[in-house]
């Protein structure tokens, strides 16, 4: 079973970039291990709250990510 796990900085996504994103990776999954895998292709999108993200050391924030 494909699985894909996105992480994704909290309230970020609508439900519908959400369900566009989830459809995106399913066609990517199904392009590469034909459609047998599209039915049984699992995406995960978690959302991460702020202050949960870090790069370099340091903790990203709204601010940094331009959602302020």
């Amino acid at each position: 079973m494909p699985f894909a796990n996105l992480k994704v900085p909290a309230d970020t996504l609508t439900p519908e970039s959400k369900k566009k994103l989830i459809d995106a990776v399913t066609d990517a999954y199904a392009e590469v291990y034909g459609e047998r895998a599209r039915a049984t292709t699992l995406v995960l999108v978690d959302e991460v709250a702020e202050g949960g993200w870090g790069l370099g050391g340091n903790v990203l924030t709204a601010e940094m990510l331009g959602r302020s």
